[in-house]
């Protein structure tokens, strides 16, 4: 089987939520034949990764096109603006990339194209002869629209106008596809209805539980920095809208209402905003060494996500390290676990500080919500089992089951 496997961010290294699902597909497609690969960087040094992405699949790696993404939102949004299109595609339009899927499709032996986020879309051809699958993650157009329901002013008509935009690419996309996938079946089943299309799939995140395991041979916080108080943490990419949002609300409504406690917010790339927030009970780390070593810290791990779209990781990675998770409805949606034995789902401010308080009260609560919660993931999140759907997919047939 040869794939041409088209990503909106090189997969490469596996650190962050997109990374980490693009990582673990094309490592599954590797195993069963070359992929090529075109994809955009953030930027030089993102680039620059490419090199351990060879080292990691060595000759299952065929061609490759990196492109550093050099276009703004401001540039983009213009461009949308004048073209009729959503921001999400002009912002990530390149002549060169398309050059290059052009190339590699007029040349024989490409079974199956692979487009990884809706952005890359725009360079399937209509109407080509190999297998299209496209991989969707989440129905962005919606989180669009729920971010219209939280602006004002222009933006609210800015956010509105790309929900409604991108969600008729969106259809059009997954109705010339033999298969659209999401990251789960809430999502895949939002689209279904919305879109009535017969051909929508889940394809499940996963959980690397070896890497993610209390333990694993890992370097622990030092004892002066566990000795400070119970700790809250919340862990993700600190310039996404969603988790800026999340951590905004729990420093200011949660927070004061579990005194005892400090609030830690890990994760690379801080805003002004989040960096704000720090005090005397509320740390900003920025990027850290190795993630495992605050989770294994965390008396609770806080998931308050109020626009949540898919799995989330952090959830995962919370479960998967045994400790206990105090998640919002929307942050639990789309992961297969059972409320109040695998994690503690809490709706408002005041129902996660008092479960968070709950949590912090009762040790032996603690232990037994981290103990199901590694059980579950270890039995139903690992990668290979999550990803075997895809085998049916890629069959030839068109319109795969």
């Amino acid at each position: 089987m040869s794939t041409l496997f088209l990503a909106h961010r090189i997969p490469f290294p596996p650190d962050r939520g997109d990374k980490i699902r693009s990582w673990q597909l094309i490592k599954y497609l590797t195993a069963r034949g070359t992929v090529h690969l075109a994809c955009f960087a953030d930027d030089e040094a993102d680039a620059a990764n490419l090199a351990g992405l060879k080292a990691a699949l060595g000759d299952r790696l065929g061609e490759v096109h990196v492109e550093p993404r050099r276009t703004g939102k401001a540039m983009a949004g213009a461009r949308a603006l004048v073209a009729a299109k959503p921001v999400s595609l002009t912002l990530f339009d390149s002549p060169k990339l398309r050059g290059f899927v052009e190339q590699m499709l007029a040349k024989s032996g490409i079974d199956t194209v692979f487009a990884f986020s809706g952005q890359m879309a725009q360079f399937v051809p209509v109407g080509m002869a190999p297998r299209f699958i496209m991989d969707f993650g989440d129905v962005d157009s919606a989180k669009f629209a729920a971010y219209a329901e939280e602006a004002t002013g222009p933006m609210r008509w800015l956010y509105r106008r790309e929900a409604a935009r991108l969600f008729a690419f969106e259809r059009a996309v997954a109705a010339r596809a033999d298969v659209a996938t999401f990251v789960s079946e809430a999502e895949a089943g939002l689209f279904r209805e919305a879109t009535g299309l017969p051909n929508i799939r889940a394809l499940s995140n996963g959980i690397d539980f070896r890497h993610f395991d209390p333990a694993a041979d890992f370097v622990p916080l030092d004892s002066a920095e566990r000795a400070k108080g119970p700790l809250l943490l919340f862990t993700g990419q600190m310039d996404y809208p969603p988790n800026i949002d999340a951590v905004r609300c729990f420093a200011r409504t949660v927070l004061p209402q579990v005194p005892e406690a400090r609030f830690v917010i890990a994760g690379r790339a801080p805003t002004a905003e989040v960096m704000a927030l720090a005090g005397d009970r509320v740390t900003v780390t920025g990027a850290v060494a190795d993630m495992r070593s605050w989770l294994t810290a965390a008396d609770v791990v806080v998931a308050p996500l109020r626009i949540a779209r898919g799995i989330q990781n952090k959830v995962l990675e919370a479960m998967a390290m045994a400790r206990p998770v105090v998640a919002s409805p929307a942050a639990f949606e789309g992961i297969e676990a059972r409320p109040d034995r695998d994690l503690i789902v809490a709706d408002g401010a005041e129902a996660m500080a008092a479960s968070i308080r709950h949590v912090l009260a009762d040790q032996l609560r603690a232990t037994a919500l981290g103990e199901a919660a590694r059980k579950l993931v270890v039995g139903s999140y690992g990668w290979e089992s999550r990803l075997a759907p895809l085998d049916a997919m890629l069959a030839p047939e068109r319109r795969a089951a």
